[in-house]
């Protein structure tokens, strides 16, 4: 039992024991101590004068205490507020032993102090925890991406196909065929070719790693970047956020464009955060070249350059103030622009016309932008939900953002904690908008992801605001993290499975193959990829578009360029599987039926995520 007068003198002075028994607290503080994760209630003292948090102070000297009483002491087995033992209270666990003893004393007043949470100072250990934790996340998330297994798209097929002539021109001298340039939505110089070195070493599994490396490098960026823009908790969620999204899932085993230009997205955004303190202006130019080479790698990163001048700035203003960061948001996208128009006179206007077929200029569709509007959000509004909960929280009491080397958040001011998560969680609506104003659908799964890269750090605010302090309410993260991961799984795996697999397809055609043939397919750039060792490129033709010359020397294209080469019986195998160019397929099918110049070969049934079908595989007779 301790005495009053043991109580009393450690809180101020030392007493026997004091050197050992400072050793042993140091041993067993908890982990939630270098987390931030502590009591609720502060710390108080009788004279109503603030006590440091208790991550400064040092355990305090205490008596011998009873076993029984020493343990329950030191590892808080006494309740969640503390139980007596005589007349004496028993502190909480995540408490200093003497530090919240209370004293029923005159003149004693209950004071709150802020807790430190996760604004303490750094440690090795947090940091240790913290790695841990985000390794751990990195590691769910590779695993998620590399059990998508499917035979490679279209897009794939083609990327992968023009890059291998890419590399054949350059080691061979062999002429590529003029035209990819036209209608690629990068430039297929930089990541086709990347991608093609890779793959014909490893394989099309190689190519697809190449994209896991990009979007796990895109997750510890983004993780980097909360954490100097909030801090470690908010980082841990928004990167478990944005690792479990369907976009990041899909991309991650999908080998576009679209991973390496999140990555330097991702890079262009941590690059003007990181280099927000530095009082040399021009470092966060260092960005400008990585941004412009997210667009030359992917037109469509041209939408999201904006999203990171406004960073630039806001990240500087609590630092330089406005001018400072208004000269930044000024000098990053103005060195990417010269940057950019350097490179688009080196290549000539063919890429010019690229991003306006593919991107700026892009041909309007038939979709109803009601249902891209439930598409997106089916896809991305978990995440923006919780952007938003960030957004208000984050707004109205800033103050989870005091970071090592960061101004407090009452120095930045609630409109510039408002701009900040308004900018963030605003960039995900870009895409979106923009499909449905064209009225189109393509790549509007993969499209989401870049914005839900720049929202899932109000997301991770939001969903730490859920947990509360010290994790008073973690069920409610669990819960709504849990249900982002379900959805993120159920849907990467019905994307990755739109389309059918094309094994039996590329056998059966490959067993009729002959050199000078004609294939028709409609999707082409598949079986060509797959056969480019046994074929040539213009030996194969989609049901995308034709330009066929018939006997009297007239070129025809469309529906009766088809008509025109089938009455001619100009193809040696035609394979139709109605599943991009439906009614054109219906149309040709009821003549290869009746024109009795072809006969069918094969009906290979398949099965995708939108039912069953099958490859209808026509030879000449």
């Amino acid at each position: 039992m301790i005495s009053e007068e043991e109580i009393r003198h450690s809180n101020g002075g030392p007493i026997a024991g004091q050197r050992n028994d400072q050793r042993e607290a140091d041993a067993l503080l908890p982990v939630a101590v270098d987390l931030g994760l502590g009591g609720d209630d502060g710390y108080w003292d009788q004279g109503g004068r603030a006590v440091p948090p208790w991550s400064a102070l040092r355990p305090p000297p205490a008596a011998p205490l009873s076993d029984r009483h020493a343990t329950s002491t030191r590892f808080g087995l006494d309740g969640p507020r503390g139980q007596r033992e005589g007349d004496h209270p028993v502190p909480r666990m995540h408490r200093p032993v003497v530090a919240t003893l209370r004293q029923r004393e005159p003149g004693y007043r209950r004071r709150r102090v802020p807790h430190p949470g996760w604004t303490a100072a750094p440690s090795r250990r947090r940091a240790r925890v913290s790695r841990t934790i985000l390794l751990g996340i990195l590691v769910v998330q590779a695993f998620l991406s590399l059990r998508l297994q499917n035979t490679a798209f279209e897009d794939e097929a083609l990327y992968l196909y023009v890059g291998h002539l890419q590399l054949d021109h350059v080691l061979q001298g062999t002429p590529v065929p003029p035209g990819f340039s036209d209608y690629f939505s990068g430039s297929p110089l930089l990541y086709p070719v990347l991608a093609a070195g890779v793959e014909s070493v490893f394989g099309l599994a190689g190519a697809r790693a190449l994209s896991l490396v990009f979007m796990l490098g895109s997750t510890a960026l983004l993780c980097s970047l909360t954490r100097l823009l909030f801090n470690e908790w908010a980082a841990l969620c928004a990167a478990a956020i944005f690792a479990t999204t369907q976009s990041t899932l899909f991309l991650g085993n999908f080998a576009t464009y679209d991973a390496a230009a999140i990555f330097l997205l991702a890079l262009a955004a941590w690059i003007v955060v990181r280099t927000a303190p530095n009082s040399a202006i021009w470092a966060c130019v260092l960005a400008a070249p990585v941004a412009a080479l997210a667009v030359a790698v992917k037109y469509a990163a041209l939408m999201f350059l904006p999203t990171v001048a406004i960073l630039a700035a806001l990240a500087a203003y609590p630092h330089r103030r406005w001018r400072g960061s208004v000269l930044r948001g000024i000098l990053v996208p103005s060195v990417t622009a010269a940057i950019l128009l350097a490179a688009l006179a080196l290549a000539g206007g063919n890429s010019l016309h690229a991003i306006g077929t593919t991107t700026t200029a892009r041909a309007v569709g038939n979709a109803n932008p009601l249902e891209l509007l439930l598409d997106s959000l089916k896809w991305g509004g978990g995440c923006v939900a919780l952007g938003l909960v960030g957004t208000v929280a984050y707004a109205w009491q800033g103050r989870m953002d005091e970071v090592p080397g960061m101004k407090a958040a009452g120095d930045r001011g609630r409109p510039w904690r408002l701009a900040l998560g308004l900018l963030l969680c605003g960039t995900a609506l870009l895409a979106p908008a923009y499909q449905m104003h064209l009225h189109t659908s393509v790549s509007l799964h993969k499209h989401i992801g870049y914005g839900l890269l720049f929202t899932a750090p109000m997301a991770g605010v939001g969903l730490s605001r859920m947990v509360g302090a010290h994790l008073r309410y973690p069920q409610l993260a669990i819960l709504a993290w849990v249900t982002l991961l379900a959805l993120g799984i159920t849907q990467s795996k019905d994307l990755y499975h739109a389309w059918a697999d094309s094994t039996r397809m590329v056998a059966t055609l490959k067993s009729q193959l002959k050199p000078g043939g004609r294939y028709l397919v409609e999707s082409s750039s598949v079986p060509r990829y797959y056969l480019r060792t046994d074929s040539a490129s213009d030996q194969w033709t989609s049901t995308y578009a034709i330009t066929y010359v018939d006997r009297k020397g007239q070129r025809l294209s469309g529906e009766v360029g088809y008509r025109a080469a089938l009455r001619a019986a100009y193809f040696d195998v035609i394979e139709l599987d109605r599943t991009v160019t439906r009614e054109l397929d219906d149309k040709l099918l009821r003549q290869l039926r009746t024109n009795g110049k072809y006969r069918l070969l094969a009906k290979l049934p398949y099965r995708n995520s939108f039912g069953t079908g099958s490859y209808d595989v026509w030879v000449k007779r």
